[in-house]
């Protein structure tokens, strides 16, 4: 199985929403603030329950915060 890629508008929505900190954000969700750094870096997917109580921060769905991003050779083996 190829390796895939989540990517996210975090960093983006922190700071459309009243420059939030990723302090702030790591204790409305309920984790550390390494771990908001570990997922805006792209170093760590959080758990989907963890990815929706971010959505429900922004208020926004999930679609819009994350983004899954096959690896380039998965698309062209299904070719």
């Amino acid at each position: 199985m190829e390796k895939c890629h989540i990517r996210n508008s975090i960093r983006k929505c922190r700071f459309l929403q009243d420059e939030l900190t990723q302090q702030q954000l790591a204790e409305r969700v309920g984790v550390t603030r390494q771990t908001i750094v570990a997922i805006e870096n792209g170093k760590y997917s959080p758990t989907l329950e963890l990815a929706f109580r971010i959505a429900r921060v922004f208020d926004k769905p999930l679609e819009e915060i994350f983004s899954f991003v096959p690896d380039e050779a998965e698309d062209t083996n299904k070719k």
